[in-house]
């Protein structure tokens, strides 16, 4: 078991060892919140399956998406754009409640929606240009419990952790740029679970 907090006032420690800084901050809400907004952003976030192209191939995921954000921001990710809509209000409450704790801003949301355990996401590190150098990514995570894993790009030095129902887990410094993280598949898990990565885009770059 992760010790997360020597004082439960203070930040929680990095996870990473080197070059790069995570922190998991465990769950923010009770049971019964972190349910109701499950339950919300099933029903009310305009899902759509995730495109992709790579290598020529156009790949349509079981996985689905939605992007929103502070204006209709144009976001490039895998060869595929996408146009952010306008924020919900449970959004609003969760952008705000992630500000609160982390101390940073945001202006924008990828959500993604995994049906069950048999979808995942590969390695990868969150590098877009349209994103702000080195800013904060703040991962909300709700419903099915997933294991999350980092892996060095250099080193293949990896550590993975379990992220529960209503938490955060904030990635910045120099994260993106030397390590790569992703979510595994398991057989072990049945029902949904919807992340959100709360960002910044920087326009006119």
């Amino acid at each position: 078991m992760i010790d997360l907090f020597d004082d439960p006032n203070e930040t929680p420690r990095n996870l990473l060892s080197q070059d790069g800084v995570v922190y998991y901050y465990g769950q923010l809400m009770s049971l019964s919140e972190a349910d109701n907004f499950l339950a919300s952003l099933l029903n009310q976030i305009s899902w759509r399956n995730d495109e992709a192209h790579i290598m020529g191939k156009h790949i349509i995921t079981k996985r689905k998406v939605a992007w929103y954000g502070d204006e209709a921001f144009s976001y490039t990710y895998s060869n595929s754009t996408k146009t952010a809509l306008p924020w919900t209000e449970d959004l609003l409450a969760l952008k705000k409640l992630a500000e609160q704790t982390t101390g940073e801003t945001f202006n924008s949301c990828l959500l993604n929606l995994y049906h069950d355990g048999s979808e995942g996401m590969a390695w990868h590190s969150d590098a877009e240009i349209d994103l702000k150098k080195q800013g904060a990514i703040a991962s909300l995570s709700f419903g099915a419990e997933r294991k999350f894993a980092f892996k060095h790009k250099q080193t293949k030095e990896s550590t993975s952790i379990v992220l529960q129902h209503g938490s955060l887990l904030v990635m910045t410094g120099n994260t993106q740029e030397n390590w790569l993280h992703r979510l595994p598949p398991t057989t072990k898990v049945q029902h949904p679970r919807v992340n959100l990565t709360f960002r910044t885009i920087e326009k006119d770059q």
